[in-house]
Parts: C-alpha cells; sequence; structure tokens
C-alpha cells in the first residue's frame, strides 16, 4: 500500500438532509452522496490508523467505539452512521474458517459461515423451546447517545429486518427447502414469528430521534434467480417487508432493502406492493448498477454497485473510469449514492476503496 495522503484531501461537510432527498430522487444532487451497508472492522481499523482518526480518543471511555465510528464515517465522507438495538438476537451455531486475506492490517484470522444443512429449529418442539427474543430486551442506549453527539447534519440509519435469511439460519437453507414441503405449518410459523419480532423491532427504531433511515438486509438470490420459489418470497416474507416499510412511512422515515442474487422476478412487488425506497446489492456478473437505474430508477434508488471484484483487483485508472461511468449515468434526477456492489470487505485493498470515494468527491 502506497502512500494515501493524496486521497480524499476535498472536504466534505455532513448533509443528511442532502443524502434523504438523494434517495427520495427529488432532483440531481450537488454534489455525490456514498452509501454502504457496512465496511468490515479491520477496514475501519485501518482507516483509523492509516490516518490517526483515533489518536485523540481515549479507549477507556464509555462511548469510545461510538466517538472512533463518527470520526471514521465523518472522514470517509459519510452522511450517516450505522446502529443496531442491543438485543439477545437469535442464538445460532456458526461455523469456522481460515479467512485467506492476504492483505496487511486486514485479516481478522477465522471468518465465520453460516451452515447450510442445518439450524437449530428443525421441528416443533425446537420451534417451542428456541429462546426467542422479547420486545422488552431491546436496549437503546447507543442510539441515544448518538443522537445528543452527532455532528450537525449527521443523521442514523439502523439495520432492521432480514426475515427470509433469519429463517434460513435458523432452520438451514437445506432444511428449509423440505420443510416448504415437508413441514409447511412449520415454515409459516418461522415466517409469522421472525417477522413479529422485526415489526417489533421496527416499532422501537421509529421513534428514536435521528433515526431517518431503515435499511435491512435480507439476501434472497444467487447468480441466476431467487433462492426459493418467489411466489414463497411473495407469500411469507414479503407482508412484513410491507408492514414495516408502511410503518417507516408513516414516521416520515425511508425504507431501504439490501439483497443479494438476481430478484428480477421479484423486484415488481418489491416496489409497487413493498413500497421499498431503494435497493442495495449488484453485481456486475448479474445486474451492473447501470441497468437497474435504467430499469427502476424512476421508481426507487439505487445504492453502490461499483463490482467488488473490480475493487479486489483493478488499477486506479480502471476504478476511476468505472466510477465515473457510473455516475454519468446514474447520478441525473437523484436516487443513486455512490457505494460497492455488496460491502466494504477486509478483501477489499483500502486503497481501492479509498480510491472509488475520493473520485465520487472529485466528479463534477
Amino acid at each position: 500500500m502506497g502512500d494515501l495522503g493524496h486521497l480524499l484531501r476535498q472536504p466534505v461537510q455532513p448533509d443528511c438532509e442532502g443524502l434523504k432527498a438523494t434517495l427520495r430522487r427529488q432532483g440531481t444532487p450537488r454534489r455525490v452522496y456514498v452509501m454502504e451497508l457496512g465496511q468490515d472492522p479491520e477496514v475501519k481499523d485501518e482507516v483509523g490508523r492509516v490516518f490517526g482518526l483515533d489518536s485523540n480518543l481515549d479507549p477507556a471511555e464509555p462511548y469510545y467505539q461510538l466517538r472512533r465510528e463518527i470520526a471514521i464515517q465523518c472522514f470517509l465522507g459519510y452522511d450517516a452512521v450505522r446502529c443496531a438495538v442491543a438485543w439477545p438476537g437469535f442464538p445460532r451455531e456458526r461455523l469456522d474458517a481460515d479467512d485467506s486475506t492476504q492483505i496487511a492490517g486486514q485479516s481478522r484470522g477465522v471468518r465465520k459461515w453460516m451452515p447450510e444443512h442445518t439450524g437449530p429449529i428443525q421441528s416443533w418442539a425446537d420451534f417451542e423451546g428456541y429462546p426467542w427474543p422479547r420486545p422488552e430486551e431491546i436496549r437503546t442506549d447507543a442510539f441515544e447517545w448518538l443522537a445528543r453527539n452527532l455532528p450537525d447534519g449527521m443523521c442514523i440509519w439502523s439495520n432492521c429486518h432480514n426475515v427470509f435469511e433469519q429463517v434460513t439460519w435458523l432452520m438451514g437453507y437445506e432444511s428449509l427447502c423440505y420443510a416448504l414441503y415437508d413441514q409447511p405449518d412449520l415454515v409459516d410459523a418461522m415466517f409469522q414469528r421472525i417477522g413479529s419480532i422485526y415489526y417489533d423491532v421496527c416499532k422501537v427504531l421509529v421513534q428514536i430521534p435521528r433515526v431517518d433511515i431503515l435499511f435491512g438486509g435480507d439476501d434472497m438470490g444467487f447468480k441466476t434467480q431467487t433462492m426459493i420459489g418467489p411466489s414463497v418470497l411473495i407469500e411469507k416474507s414479503f407482508p412484513w417487508h410491507k408492514k414495516m416499510a408502511a410503518l417507516a412511512h408513516a414516521h416520515g422515515k425511508i425504507y431501504l432493502l439490501h439483497a443479494c442474487g438476481n430478484l428480477k422476478d421479484v423486484m415488481e412487488p418489491l416496489i409497487e406492493d413493498v413500497r421499498i425506497d431503494g435497493k442495495h446489492s449488484f453485481e456486475d456478473v448479474i445486474q451492473p448498477v447501470t441497468e437497474a437505474k435504467r430499469l427502476y430508477g424512476d421508481r426507487i434508488a439505487v445504492i453502490g454497485g461499483i463490482d467488488v471484484d473490480l475493487l479486489c483487483r483493478g488499477s486506479e485508472e480502471e476504478i476511476r473510469r468505472r466510477v465515473r461511468e457510473v455516475l454519468d449515468i446514474c447520478l441525473p434526477g437523484g436516487g443513486y449514492c455512490l457505494g460497492t456492489g455488496n460491502t466494504v470487505a477486509n478483501y477489499i485493498p483500502l486503497e481501492s476503496y479509498l480510491i472509488m470515494l475520493d473520485e465520487g468527491r472529485r466528479y463534477a
């Protein structure tokens, strides 16, 4: 990694109102706004270390991590800080695997993976005995601190749901596929219980000051199609997304969906029935973000789309050229925020990530 001091030298002032106007497609923005589903902790650690962003912070201070998060996101040019509720969540086992990341300072050593074949709930007895999280266990201390300490112009976005994904994690993707035919009543109960729990989370989030964006992740597809039949998603999962979107809209919030994979068969109900405000996660081999903008950009925002493979292996010239191409097509009229095609994974070279952001700042 070379000297990074030439990157991100053009200052950006937080402007959450501008970000929200962009997501609502209220005209071409005055600058490029950026948004990510997430940045791996190792990437943020490197940003903090390389640019000395936490040198004046006290690690012993109770809200050190939140102060550091604000410093990092402001430096990188984001207008919102991510925060999630503190609660027990949905306990489950994960599999360990070596992290093969070869970038110095960005490997975590071990990666966690969800088992595909099975999960903690395989029967009605498992369902009844599972330690389901309860609304009264939700804590919002971090949100309350952020609401008091965020810089002017910043807001909070929170992840709020992954209904289908949580079903696959608790049953196992393979087990779910069998259960759709062998135990349909159990599958219905899983969607009902998980959806209602996430709806309770949303009812808390919409009441918290400065939480302006609900941004959930619910991976539903792979390279060629949805992971289960589109009709099953539309019937069992989408009603919960619709309820959460309606709740967000009733409180003046924006409702975004991150979903990986090929969703061509369910995009219309997501847009017209669920009423998502924006879609995130685009992979060039499935659907380039520029194509999504052409197809859906008059009805929803599209977010990210600078392909992760390009960021991992592309040259500076290639990355800058692609960023300009995407902005030329997606920025006019609003409804586009610059970002990666998925997340800022720890195997993306830090310099490549910063080049993407830097080109967005230079764009005019």
